[in-house]
């Protein structure tokens, strides 16, 4: 693979600054020699840190995050998946968080968009934790998946027309990061509020910018001003169920959860097909695969979701504690920070990072535990759909520069593509309603053989009829042929 997180940059620990070095306070060394996962080293290589990070510390290591707020960094396979599965040690409660009571993670922290408590059940615990996570659930349960995909179908189709007869198109502005912002505010029963300021803002909001509070504010106007129109006319939308839900919850409450799964799954999803697609597009061996049949374009995002999980990292859980966790002591009102891409990559469970993942379902990029995602098939489809119906579209597509030019941008949350380039043959535009169709060659009919037809045995002959004019002879029907029952399965399921 040519996927570049995968790899172990930086795992030579002899090259470290030493703690507290003045000519390093500036860069990747902050308070008390700890690295940074903020700044121009992390920004530019935040993986290499990660593993600059395990081969001083090991699976569990102190960092800082930005204002220098000191936090644990777990990067063991292992360690995340003990963390996210005990909540008799761990809560994702923020505001046991030492660091938000003493104020130094305070609401003007870049990150605290992320981890300032919300009345939403990936904060809670226990029986609350139960209410509202039974509501989404249940509100999700009742969607209608066969629908959606159908959905999915349309919309992509829609992007595609509005790039197919240009030959050129860059496939994360005009696809990837505009897809799962159409289809999200569609489950959520939002459409007219589809447009590229909400875009920008969901991707904005969780950066950790300066503009990032301020993005935050946005999106959640939209969404309670939407959450007091289906209260008062209901719909067949996911706001209208989970309002309807036993579980009663207050305006507040179905607002902060409809921003959890609208930010969560547009930005998991909008980096999933950007770095699907990437890997279609840079790696021969990938594409083969993929076009041969030896995997499905399923099997190739849960290949991505190891190699680049959407998400690499998130804030975070908090020790309720003292406790010990891969060899280190923590204490309680610690903050740790789930590390995603770091645990993807763990030695100790991927020994060989070139082995292929077909089949294995035990990342980390959907959290686990009572707080694993619960909207991950609502991204799967999408990502699943959409890169089908792109590769059936446009099966020419190629990278348009060289794959070394190829940018990213990163966060201490997320790294994604800036720019996904491509050329194409050009096409004309397809009903957005329609299956999305390839050009494909016409079979041929006139095959030859290398040796004629055997010819039977001559047979004694009779005498020959009086000759009858022939009757006008009509045309033959062309046989149908029916589909198999994979390809009628394929395509129900596909919602086509």
């Amino acid at each position: 693979m040519t996927t570049p997180s995968p790899s172990r940059p930086g795992t030579d620990a002899a090259t470290a600054p030493p703690p507290g070095c003045p000519a390093h306070q500036s860069s990747g060394i902050g308070a008390g020699g700890l690295r940074r996962l903020f700044g121009p080293e992390a920004d530019q290589d935040l993986a290499g840190v990660y593993e600059k990070l395990r081969a001083e510390h090991g699976p569990v290591a102190p960092a800082l995050l930005h204002n220098d707020v000191r936090v644990w960094a777990v990067l063991g396979h292992s360690e995340n998946l003990h963390m996210v599965r005990t909540p008799s040690q761990y809560t994702r409660d923020s505001r046991q968080w030492s660091a938000v009571k003493d104020g130094t993670a305070g609401l003007d922290h870049p990150l605290a968009p992320v981890f300032t408590w919300q009345p939403m059940a990936s904060f809670v615990e226990g029986a609350e934790h139960q209410r509202l996570r039974g509501a989404v659930t249940g509100a999700m349960a009742g969607l209608d998946h066969r629908g959606i995909r159908r959905h999915i179908n349309r919309y992509s189709n829609k992007l595609l027309n509005d790039i197919c007869e240009t030959g050129r198109a860059d496939l994360v502005g005009q696809f990837a990061e505009q897809l799962p912002m159409m289809v999200m505010l569609h489950v959520l029963g939002m459409p007219e509020d589809y447009s590229e300021r909400m875009v920008q803002a969901a991707r904005d909001m969780i950066k950790g910018t300066e503009t990032a509070i301020a993005s935050n504010e946005y999106v959640m106007e939209a969404l309670t001003r939407h959450v007091v129109r289906r209260r008062a006319q209901p719909e067949e939308d996911f706001t209208s169920a989970l309002i309807a839900q036993p579980a009663q919850l207050t305006d507040d409450e179905v607002a902060a959860h409809l921003r959890l799964v609208l930010i969560a799954a547009y930005e998991a999803t909008a980096n999933l097909i950007a770095n699907v697609l990437r890997m279609v597009l840079t790696d021969p061996r990938f594409r083969a695969q993929l076009s041969g049949g030896q995997m499905t374009v399923p099997e190739a995002v849960e290949q991505s979701l190891w190699d680049e999980p959407p998400f690499s990292a998130m804030v975070g859980y908090f020790a309720k504690q003292d406790t010990q966790l891969g060899g280190q002591q923590i204490k309680a009102g610690d903050g740790l920070l789930l590390g995603i891409q770091p645990g993807n990559v763990d030695p100790v469970v991927r020994p060989d990072l070139a082995a292929n993942m077909q089949g294995n379902r035990s990342h980390l990029a959907f959290s686990g535990g009572p707080h694993e995602c619960p909207g991950q098939d609502i991204g799967r489809a999408i990502a699943d759909t959409g890169v089908d119906a792109l590769l059936m579209r446009l099966p020419d597509v190629e990278l348009a520069v060289d794959e070394r030019e190829l940018g990213w941008r990163s966060s201490i949350l997320s790294r994604h593509l800036v720019e996904l380039p491509v050329t194409f043959g050009k096409r004309p535009p397809q009903d957005v309603k329609a299956r999305p169709m390839s050009h494909v060659p016409t079979p041929r009919r006139n095959w030859e053989v290398s040796s004629p037809m055997p010819q039977p045995f001559p047979q004694p002959t009779a005498p020959a009829p009086e000759p009858v004019a022939p009757a006008p002879q009509q045309p033959a029907a062309a046989p149908i042929r029916r589909k198999g029952a994979w390809r009628r399965l394929l395509e129900w399921w596909r919602g086509y």
